[in-house]
């Protein structure tokens, strides 16, 4: 396939932003979600506090913060934007042994925040398996998906299960 085929590439083959100047400023908001999965010795000590690197929730929150605030940076051809709300939570899952991780991002915009969402979640995860890998090498890092979006001309989304 041609590099002319991809909506990200000009009539010369030159990459290009989408252009979203035409479109009007909206509200837009975007959920996103993951989990970090220990074992059970593992997860207790990282649950505990018991970790040499700090505390691992609080700092895989501001972990997530930077990160969906860097999302154009990361991302070829994402929008910088305006983040008007970010809220990044790590809540612990006793039963699954595991670190459950949600981001909500807000901006008031021409385009969605879905790419900040799932960034800040991505990024939550990767410090919390760099904060626990001396405790633990098994942990997996999956699961990161969008839950829900508002806002935009694509309208609402709400992931089901």
């Amino acid at each position: 396939m041609a590099k002319t085929d991809f909506t990200h590439f000009d009539d010369q083959g030159r990459a290009r932003m989408v252009d979203v100047s035409g479109k009007a400023d909206t509200l837009r908001r975007a959920v996103a979600c993951g989990r970090v999965v220990f074992s059970a010795k593992a997860y207790e000590i990282a649950r505990s506090g018991g970790n040499k690197k700090g505390d691992i929730r609080s700092i895989a929150e501001i972990a997530g913060v930077m990160g969906a605030k860097r999302t154009s940076d990361l991302i070829p051809l994402c929008h910088p934007l305006p983040i008007t709300g970010l809220s990044v939570s790590v809540e612990p899952d006793d039963d699954a042994h595991a670190f459950i991780v949600t981001a909500e991002v807000k901006t008031t915009g021409k385009t969605g925040v879905e790419m900040e969402a799932l960034t800040a979640v991505a990024t939550a995860c990767l410090t919390i398996y760099d904060m626990a890998k001396a405790i633990d090498k098994s942990m997996t890092i999956g699961d990161i998906k969008l839950v829900e979006k508002s806002g935009g001309q694509s309208g609402d989304f709400s992931r089901d299960d």
